[in-house]
């Protein structure tokens, strides 16, 4: 992702929030992964987080059927199913909100359940790296700050995946159970009101790692 796309980068540090600059922090690795350059300071619990532009995308109707199904949007579908429109391409907008939580050393601190500002965003209720494998931990769904209700959330661990919804409040609970990178994402869709616009979308993910 080049990083004019940014709108933002922060880092949450035990001292606090530092916004970078995409110029600087973002670049693009050998194999056209995205790579952000951090400076670590004092032990803790660290989160990176990164928000994009939004930007528009035209899918023929197969393509965008199929990525309803995948990605957790099976109430968009049956709107469609039930308009007729399943024959029918679809131009969406969309924006992208993403954070890591990560340790730095051995000291856990609670940067981590607070909120970016993002208009998607997944907040861990419980820190990541005090939680015992097995055990389950509590998301928080938000959009526009507000808790999502009725959610569908997918989460997982390399290639599976699971499914669940969040509560009234906009939590979900998620289980890893095994050691590794796990993430949890979820895309907020509506329907467009501009001329030429079918759809919009807020697509925010979550990881952090189970370590053994």
């Amino acid at each position: 992702m080049a990083p004019e796309r940014l709108a933002d980068i922060s880092v949450v540090s035990p001292g606090g929030r530092t916004r970078l600059s995409p110029a600087t922090a973002w670049s693009r690795g050998p194999d056209s992964t995205s790579l952000l350059t951090l400076e670590l300071g004092d032990a803790g619990t660290y989160v990176a987080g990164a928000s994009t532009r939004p930007r528009e995308l035209a899918l023929t109707a197969e393509q965008f059927n199929a990525y309803l199904a995948e990605d957790g949007l099976p109430e968009a579908l049956e709107a469609r199913r039930a308009a007729n429109e399943l024959g029918k391409g679809a131009r969406e907008r969309y924006s992208k909100y993403v954070k890591a939580v990560f340790q730095v050393g051995q000291s856990r601190t609670g940067g981590f359940a607070g909120a970016l500002g993002y208009a998607a965003e997944i907040v861990p209720l419980e820190n990541p790296y005090a939680l015992a494998r097995g055990l389950p931990l509590r998301v928080r769904c938000l959009e526009d700050g507000r808790p999502v209700a009725n959610q569908t959330v997918l989460w997982g661990e390399g290639t599976s995946e699971r499914s669940t919804r969040t509560d009234s409040g906009g939590v979900a609970l998620v289980t890893p159970d095994a050691a590794g990178r796990w993430y949890v994402k979820f895309v907020h869709m509506v329907r467009a009101t501009e001329p030429g616009l079918d759809y919009e979308s807020k697509w925010a993910t979550l990881t952090f790692e189970i370590r053994p």
